[in-house]
């Protein structure tokens, strides 16, 4: 490349057309759907590397320790996680991003791409940013278009000056249009044309020509970005927005805010293989069907079915399906989801039902992800829970004490250093603690594998929110979880 890539992944996305895989408190850039790395992590390697600058990260509070934890297991150092106070869209992420990047180096060569989407080839993609790159230091705001396979209703499509080679070579023309998700017809009639590609919302450009389009198409968002990220404030290697002014964003669209209305807009084909999964119709047609069309992940089993996916993800469950045909079954522990293939889309109705009822799987799933590892709860009774935990290496949970609840600690795996009131001691494999009702105490793992441990809560409340904090190194105020 003649220009170092600052890479830009967005990972503010709520990912509900994935549930019950993908949730509010842990959406599906973060998750393995297909492969032994997450999306994220899969992204941040293609995009890191020769050519590459260390990767600026937008993201929300909620999954700042997800993102460096996730990066740290890519052995990927992040030039820095931007936290958004709450979601605006791709819009304001992106401009904060550019103007973060630009105050550090000035007229930097900017990537930006959604850390949820598949792009196997990372070659091929390599290939065509670095085609793409002479002309975004021309200043032109450079869009990815991929070569569609269908007629997709579901997705924004790009009108081209000319038709692509037939080798589909990344060589960059002007972008004609942006076209709005079609319908059927117009979907076919652009597939058939062949001068249209779909738009994959990647996009490459300096960070002096998106702030000048900003400056020209949504001049007074500029103008509060700027104040935001002015008023910035630096929080254990994370920057986070400032409240005030970014709650007062219009939440939108980087394509309505500015590509739409710009006229140095120019698109590069790529002609390689790019899924959004934006849908588990999508997740059973990237992952490859057999010959009758079937999908099965986990521990499922498709008898005499045709066109169906099946995916189990809890290896203590048995997932069988006999005789369906253009069926999507997803199983978790405490949600299961059927439907029918053409309307998999309509699980974000779902969601938002079971959100109206207050029923907490709409959101949340049962592994509770904290900075320090994670939990599940096991068995919950009247006056008694049963949780699973599980300690990062070198993680410390919080001094804290509960006003309504004692716990006890068993130890199953590896070594826990533990305070409860002056007393410090270590726990071992086999070996448990007793933590009395009002008594502050703490756990970290000293160790260099994760600490696992079974808990047992007894008392008239048990709620996450029982917890005065004393100290704790993530920041975190009184009632907030883990």
């Amino acid at each position: 490349m003649t220009r170092l890539v600052h890479p830009v992944l967005l990972c503010g996305g709520s990912g509900t057309r994935l549930w019950p895989l993908s949730r509010k408190s842990y959406p599906k850039q973060f998750t393995q759907i297909t492969g032994e790395h997450s999306l994220f992590q899969a992204s941040a390697r293609r995009l890191s590397g020769d050519g590459f600058a260390a990767p600026v990260v937008v993201t929300g509070s909620d999954f700042r320790f997800v993102v460096t934890e996730q990066l740290a297991a890519m052995e990927i150092a992040p030039a820095a996680i931007l936290i958004e106070p709450m979601a605006r869209n791709t819009a304001p992420a992106i401009a904060a991003a550019a103007l973060a990047l630009d105050a550090r180096a000035p007229g930097s060569l900017m990537l930006v791409a959604p850390s949820d989407h598949i792009l196997p080839d990372a070659t091929l993609f390599r290939d065509a940013v670095q085609a793409a790159s002479q002309a975004a230091m021309d200043g032109q705001i450079v869009t990815f278009g991929i070569r569609p396979d269908r007629p997709e209703t579901g997705y924004g499509w790009l009108r081209l000056s000319t038709p692509p080679d037939h080798a589909f070579n990344p060589i960059p023309q002007t972008l004609q249009e942006f076209v709005e998700k079609p319908d059927a017809v117009a979907a076919e009639s652009m597939m058939d044309g062949g001068m249209h590609l779909w738009n994959a919302g990647i996009f490459l450009f300096t960070t002096t020509t998106i702030l000048d389009a900003f400056q020209t198409h949504a001049p007074d968002m500029l103008a509060t970005l700027k104040t935001a990220v002015g008023q910035a404030q630096s929080d254990l290697g994370f920057t986070r927005l400032a409240a005030g002014p970014w709650e007062t964003l219009e939440d939108i669209s980087i394509d309505y805010a500015v590509m739409e209305k710009a006229r140095n807009m120019s698109v590069v084909p790529y002609g390689g293989v790019w899924s959004d999964l934006g849908g588990w119709e999508a997740v059973w047609r990237d992952a490859g069907p057999d010959a009758r069309g079937v999908v099965t992940h986990g521990p499922a089993t498709a008898l005499d079915c045709d066109n169906t996916l099946l995916r189990a993800e809890s290896p203590s469950q048995q997932l069988v399906g006999i005789g369906l045909q253009d069926i999507i079954v997803v199983a978790m522990p405490d949600a299961v989801l059927v439907s029918h293939k053409d309307r998999a889309q309509e699980v974000k109705l779902a969601v938002q039902h079971l959100k109206q009822q207050g029923i907490s799987q709409a959101e949340t799933l049962p592994r509770d992800y904290r900075p320090w590892g994670w939990y599940e709860s096991l068995v919950v009774g009247a006056r008694f829970q049963v949780k699973r935990i599980v300690v990062n290496p070198g993680a410390i949970l919080s001094l804290q004490s509960h006003h309504h609840r004692a716990e006890h600690w068993i130890v199953v795996e590896g070594t826990a250093k533990v305070t409860i009131g002056e007393t410090v001691q270590l726990v071992t494999e086999n070996q448990s603690v007793y933590i009395p009702l009002g008594v502050r105490h703490r756990m970290e793992n000293p160790g260099k594998l994760p600490l696992t441990l079974i808990e047992v809560q007894t008392g008239s409340y048990l709620g996450e929110d029982d917890i005065i904090r004393f100290e704790d190194i993530y920041s975190r105020g009184q009632g907030a979880k883990g």
